[in-house]
């Protein structure tokens, strides 16, 4: 039986993909690149050479690695290539926004949960993602911080010690994300609770979001952020 909302202490969150638009400000900035050279876009498109590029075996720290990620990408596009649009790509993200319901969602569950972020971005892309969220959150854990990137159990366990620093338990955290592959995934096997925020769910596949070897069906499902705080607020009132 899935463990009531009003139960737990803390809440747990994927950042990138499911409180930012990452598929949003990526398309966006290659989009303006693409419009300045007189050609045009195809956004699924363009997320699916990103996927694959950005899981080659020459990965550097996301977003830093965006700037590689251009230089595979930008000729199967038809973009200009050169250090400049590479380096505009990365510096992209300190304006990618958030969700229309991430900042709303994040201030109401505040409230009432501990927030802690978990995301494979370096401190610095946290910062600004962060500042964008309206700063809602108890803590944050950024790959910089933990040396290694969801879906390695190393990053959740650096979370739990933190958690049990506070007197917690990890029976207290719901994980909430967007990635199959990144978190709904892992969370399942090291026992968590977990939330899905099916971002893409009028559109099919991954995007830019590697695939999962299979499926998780997770303990709660949402589209939105929007939705889970909503079903916070009834809870509470039940």
């Amino acid at each position: 039986m899935t463990k009531p909302l009003g139960e737990f202490r803390y809440l747990t969150f994927d950042v990138v993909g499911t409180l930012i638009d990452f598929e949003g400000g990526l398309v966006d900035c290659l989009a303006a690149i693409a419009q300045e050279a007189g050609t045009t876009l195809n956004g699924e498109q363009a997320l699916g050479l990103y996927r694959a590029a950005r899981y080659m075996p020459d990965v550097q720290r996301f977003p830093d690695d965006l700037a590689r990620v251009y230089g595979v990408i930008a000729p199967q596009l038809g973009l200009p290539v050169g250090e400049a649009h590479a380096a505009r790509l990365r510096a992209s993200v300190a304006d990618w926004r958030s969700f229309p319901d991430s900042v709303e969602a994040l201030a109401s569950l505040a409230k009432r949960y501990k927030l802690i972020a978990m995301t494979n971005a370096q401190r610095w892309a946290f910062t600004h993602f962060a500042a964008a969220l309206g700063e809602p959150f108890h803590a944050g854990f950024t790959v910089d911080d933990t040396g290694t990137e969801k879906p390695d159990p190393a990053f959740f366990e650096q979370v739990f010690a933190f958690v049990e620093a506070e007197g917690g338990s990890r029976d207290q955290i719901l994980h909430v994300a967007q990635s199959q592959y990144h978190d709904i995934g892992i969370s399942r096997r090291l026992g968590l609770t977990n939330c899905w925020i099916e971002r893409r769910h009028a559109q099919p596949g991954y995007g830019g979001t590697i695939e999962p070897e299979q499926f998780t069906r997770p303990d709660y499902h949402f589209t939105s952020m929007a939705a889970l705080a909503a079903a916070v607020d009834t809870s509470k009132a039940a």
